[in-house]
Parts: structure tokens; sequence; C-alpha cells
């Protein structure tokens, strides 16, 4: 049988010694407390976002996308620039028309100044037309010298001569002349130059004509061909009999391109005066002179020109004197016209001078006789098409 320890029953402390033991425990427990942890190097709590990123000794948070900035705008469109680097936009392009008028007196051929803008009256289809702006211009002159050199007579060979040698001595330094023949074909003898003595040589080599036939026509369509080249306004000196005899074009086609040349103006000198008041006609063989000589002037009335048939070669001067009054004193006319229709269709026009109270205009000379005068402009012109 096992001995068992008596069961002793708790023995009771002396309560001076409880006392002691419990002061020996508050006092130790500050001790004994542990040292909090730095605020750097306690661990965030995790973030819902996304997982803790180390970036030292603190933590940042991954950006909520609402938290991020906008993307950035589109870049802007390249300007579309017309030619020239000028800004694209939208515009009515108003037709302006420009219109050389010529006023001489039929006495003396002298050209009239002092004209305002209130005295020319432009007709446009029998309409009425508002002059914007008129001066007088005094410039240098572009022309082609369109020769008919051909074996037909002797009188008209040296009236051609003549006449050509005459317009030579009324050029100026600053004028740009080309010289070309014309029988069967067309001869370009000298291109523009304001060299006289290029020209001179030109003119001095028209010695043996070739064949005795002339193409009139083909050779001025020719020729407006090449003026339509140059800009600004230029000339056309055609000294001939104003016959033709085979070439591809009629009449009427002459015409139509007359009509659809811009900027040319067309001076004709008529050769063979002398030979048809003599009676023998030398070699027109298809149009008698008159009808030649019609020709001619139909060409120059059409484009505001003059018309020239001189008998004697004193009369050249005289002749080319006009035409130099008319080709270096021109009024230079603007006008914007009331049919704005870009369709390409002929507009006639018709400039008259009127007074201040819009009747026709009187000259008087010094002594108050009346002074009759003409009024030299083209005829009329081709509206623009919608393409141009």
């Amino acid at each position: 049988m096992t001995k068992t320890s008596p069961i002793r029953p708790k023995q009771k402390l002396p309560a001076a010694l409880l006392a002691a033991l419990v002061l020996t425990t508050y006092a130790a427990a500050p001790a004994q407390a542990p040292t909090a942890a730095p605020p750097s190097a306690q661990t965030p709590p995790p973030d819902s976002a996304g997982p803790n990123i180390d970036q030292g000794p603190i933590v940042i948070p991954k950006k909520k996308e609402s938290d991020e900035p906008p993307p950035p705008p589109a870049p802007e469109q390249p300007k579309v620039k017309n030619p020239n680097n000028d800004v694209y936009s939208m515009r009515v392009d108003v037709p302006l028309v420009n219109l050389d008028v010529s006023v001489i007196l039929d006495k003396n051929h002298q050209f009239v100044p002092g004209l305002k803008a209130a005295n020319f009256l432009v007709l446009e289809d029998g309409v009425e037309q508002k002059v914007d702006t008129v001066r007088i211009a005094q410039t240098p002159i572009t022309a082609v010298m369109l020769l008919e050199f051909a074996a037909n007579s002797w009188f008209v060979i040296n009236d051609m001569r003549n006449a050509s040698i005459s317009f030579f001595n009324t050029l100026r330094p600053d004028d740009y002349i080309a010289v070309m023949t014309y029988d069967l074909q067309t001869h370009i003898l000298s291109d523009f130059t304001n060299n006289k003595q290029v020209i001179a040589q030109s003119l001095n080599s028209l010695t043996i004509p070739g064949f005795s036939d002339t193409d009139m026509f083909d050779a001025l369509y020719e020729t407006l061909d090449r003026t339509t080249r140059i800009e600004g306004r230029k000339y056309i000196i055609l000294i001939g009999t104003g016959r033709d005899t085979f070439s591809k074009l009629t009449l009427d086609k002459m015409i139509a391109k007359i009509k659809a040349t811009p900027n040319v103006t067309i001076f004709t000198i008529g050769t063979g005066a002398l030979l048809n008041e003599m009676g023998t006609g030398g070699g027109m063989r298809e149009l008698n002179y008159l009808q030649a000589q019609n020709q001619l002037k139909t060409f120059a009335a059409m484009t505001g020109g003059l018309s020239f048939s001189p008998i004697f070669q004193g009369e050249l001067p005289d002749d080319f004197a006009q035409i130099n009054n008319s080709i270096r004193n021109q009024y230079l006319l603007t006008y914007r016209p009331t049919n704005s229709a870009t369709d390409g269709s002929y507009r006639k026009i018709k400039v008259i001078l009127v007074d201040n109270e819009g009747h026709p205009l009187q000259m008087q000379d010094e002594k108050g006789k009346p002074l009759k005068y003409s009024v030299i402009a083209r005829d009329g012109y081709n509206a623009k098409r919608p393409v141009e």
C-alpha cells in the first residue's frame, strides 16, 4: 500500500511578507516592458490596390487608375495651303477686264490726253459698265514684224522693205522686236531682242525670195500662238498685200483665232497700192487688191489697231507716227463686267466718249472749230471659262 503524503492545508503568509511581495512586483514592471518600435520600422498594413513595393523606409502604394492624368490631345492637323503659301480661303472671283483705248485726232493723228473715267462710256453687249480706273501708260513695246516676202512683184517687195525700215527707225532701246517672214511657210529671222543690230541684219537678209505664193492666214495664226506665250500687251506689225493662196485655214477660222487671243493688237501696212493704182494688178490670183486690203483692215479693227495702205514711200513716216502714238500713249481702263458668268462666251465692247451730262463729247481747237477724233479699242473679248 502506497503511502501518500498527507494533504496539508495552505498556510497563510504573514501580512507583512505579502505586502512586500506586491510592492516588489509593481516596481519591476516598468523596467521589464518592451520598448515600442519606431514608426519607420513598423510594417504598414497591406494595400487593397495591389502588392506593396519596397521604396526604402517609406512604402508608396500603387496609384489608382482614377488618379492618372488624362491622355494628351491628338496632334493638330496640318493646314492645307494654296500655291505661294497662301492660306486657303473661300472667295468669289469677280472677273476684271483690262481695256486699252487710244483717242487720236483725225487731222494730225495726235494723242488726246486729259480724259477722266467719267468721259469713257463702255458698253458690253449693249449694257453700260462702270469704269473703275483710268490711267495713261507710256511703256516699251513687244512686237512681231510679220513680213510678206514672196516672189510676186518687185514693187510689192520694195514696199515691204521701205515699211519695215520705217518701223525700225521708230524703235527705242527698250523695245523687244521679233522678225518673221512668210511665203508658203513661216520663217523666223530673229527672236525677240532689243538689239537693233540683230534686227537690222534680219531685214538686210531679205534679198531673194523663194516662192510666189503666200499663206498669210497660216502665218498669222502661228504668230498669234507664239505671242500668247509672252505676258503683257503684244503687237503684230503685219506688212503685206493681204492676199492668201494656199493656207490650210479659212478666213472664218482666222477671225475666230483673233477673237480668242487676248492682249494682242494688230497693225497692218498694205503693200502694192501703187501697183494697184497703175492698173497692172501683179499676180493676185484668188483675191483682188480691194478684198485683200479689206482683210487687213478687219484684222486691225478687231484688235484695236490701225490699217494703212500707203501709195508713196513718203507716207510711211506719218503712218508709223500714228502707230507709235497709238502704242506708246494709251488709256488703260479697268472695269468689272455686270455679266460675271464664266462661260467662255464672246463679249462685244464699244467705247464712247461722253461729257459730264452723258452727251457725246465735242472737241474744239483753239479757234473754236470742232475736231474729229477716233476712239481705238478692241471690239470684244472672250470671258473666262470655269477651269481658268
